[in-house]
């Protein structure tokens, strides 16, 4: 009995991708026609804008110099953004693979407007992986005369997004993951986070631990003329090529009227950041800084590996003298990276991860592709830290993450030696290294990196657990709650789905997806 139902089961399954499958076939729409696209290009820094007379005077003090400031803090990271969309006077340059039309997400979009609204020039490219329900607003936004957005790597079934991976999905599972947000030419942020409430600390989910950098002088024009590259790629389309509607009423620039909101926007006025931009004082650290970004032909498999960001970051990592941090949430290392860890390990170098427990990660088939690299890497003498699924990430200027349900680890940051940083967008994983396009700043900073060092190892035996390996060879995970030391045999607070979720997806060649 239990065979027959099975087989039917298995029949219907069949069926039904069959089925899928044709329906894909049948809707299928090549990519139209990306030859006849207006051209634009970063403008000229106008010395006479506001944020010209704020940080250009600083900026000419260090030649050759970037000024960085660290956004750890979440709130501060959206207050940030909203400050630069609202300062901007000539141009505003955005990219990112996810923008929510959530509280924050719209408040984001409503600034770009009124930007636009007083004469900015708006620049808006969004991977389209993560569009889906916007069509109609991103239309009405695009419409704008001031606004234009592009959809890079776009969908062309536009119903029911996942037929489009049935007919097309060699192409479609190449994503641009880069993030930056640049206000007229002259302050660039960059880092890890998307635009959506659970990057910014907003509201009542799961939370994500994130890092920024807000950069000024040659860092931001750098960023400026990635914009450019991608802009201008054979990938990114004008988004009324992609999406044939006829955009509704103007885009609703009023602030939402909950109290919610209002107490969240009320925080503007109370940002360090804001108060110290909108004074030219921000405490800007001065240094070298590296943009690396990886060429967008990455997604028409016609990149140069030796342009990646991944072969700029191997000789960094590989020149470790004394310690290496890797804090990645998706941390699938590969037999190749492994082995570059397991040889700074035998040489004497310290080597600790930090990245998500089962309980928080978000991605289940992540947390497959990394469980079989735990026990060797245990072996070879690299630590292994899982953050805890209700973990309150401490940062500089508030108590940490607050009114979250959970919290769920997104910086992706390597700090090599107390001194060298990596922050960006690449996580340490195949899909990072091989199939999305990647971008983040390398530079070096003492200050920093003590501060993310220490932050990370002072607390992390309070909002994370150890892993380690028992003499028989088994996993063990050991924490810190309320001043005692709580012990694991098994992948801690997770369910018994989620594990045989975790066991299913380690039996699948899906590695290079990962």
């Amino acid at each position: 009995m239990l065979i027959k139902t099975l087989k039917i089961i298995l029949l219907f399954i069949v069926s039904l991708i069959a089925l899928l499958s044709l329906v894909a076939i049948l809707t299928y729409t090549s990519l139209p026609d990306n030859t006849g696209r207006t051209e634009s290009s970063y403008l000229p820094i106008d010395p006479k804008t506001t944020l010209a007379q704020q940080l250009l005077p600083s900026i000419q003090q260090h030649p050759g110099l970037s000024g960085i400031y660290l956004l750890d803090d979440s709130h501060e990271a959206f207050l940030a953004r909203l400050s630069l969309a609202t300062s901007a006077q000539k141009t505003l340059d955005v990219q990112y693979y996810i923008w929510h039309d959530d509280t924050t997400g719209h408040l984001l979009l409503q600034s770009l407007y009124q930007a636009a609204e007083r004469g900015v020039r708006v620049r808006l490219l969004l991977d389209d992986n993560n569009t889906n329900g916007m069509d109609d607003l991103l239309a009405s936004v695009n419409a704008h005369p001031n606004i234009e957005i592009r959809l890079f790597n776009p969908f062309m079934q536009r119903t029911i997004r996942p037929l489009g991976y049935l007919s097309d999905f060699f192409r479609l599972n190449r994503r641009m993951h880069n993030k930056s947000f640049t206000a007229d030419g002259l302050v660039t942020i960059t880092g890890g986070r998307n635009v959506g409430d659970e990057y910014f600390g907003f509201g009542s989910g799961v939370l994500f631990a994130d890092l920024d950098m807000a950069a000024v002088g040659p860092a931001a024009k750098d960023v400026e003329q990635d914009f450019d590259r991608y802009w201008a790629s054979e990938s990114s389309y004008p988004l009324q090529s992609i999406i044939k509607r006829t955009p509704s009423d103007p885009f609703d620039t009023t602030p939402a009227a909950d109290k919610e909101t209002q107490l969240f926007l009320k925080k503007l006025g109370q940002s360090t950041f804001v108060k110290q931009l909108r004074e030219g004082s921000l405490p800007l650290t001065w240094t070298e800084v590296k943009l690396i970004s990886d060429d967008p032909a990455k997604v028409l498999q016609k990149s140069k590996e030796a342009d990646s960001v991944l072969a700029h970051l191997a000789p960094l990592m590989q020149d470790t003298k004394e310690e290496l941090l890797i804090i990645s949430p998706y941390f699938v290392p590969t037999k190749q990276g492994a082995n570059l860890f397991k040889s700074l390990a035998n040489e004497g170098k310290k080597v600790a991860v930090l990245t998500n427990s089962l309980a928080a990660t978000d991605v289940i088939p992540v947390h497959a592709g990394y469980a079989k690299y735990r026990k060797p890497l245990l072996l070879a003498g690299i630590s292994l830290y899982e953050l805890k699924p209700q973990a309150t990430v401490v940062t500089k200027n508030h108590g940490g993450i607050i009114k979250s349900s959970g919290a769920s680890l997104h910086a992706k940051t390597f700090i090599i030696d107390n001194k060298t940083l990596f922050v960006g967008s690449f996580n340490m994983d195949p899909r990072s290294a091989a199939l999305n396009t990647e971008m983040g700043f390398v530079f070096d900073s003492e200050e920093m990196a003590r501060y993310l060092a220490d932050n990370m190892k002072q607390k992390q035996m309070e909002y994370s657990y150890q892993v380690s390996k028992t003499p028989k060879d088994n996993l063990h995970w050991e924490t810190i709650e309320d001043g005692k030391k709580i012990e694991f045999d098994d992948e801690p607070h997770s369910t018994f789905f989620s594990r045989f979720a975790v066991w299913v997806c380690s039996l699948l060649p899906i590695e290079w997806l990962l």
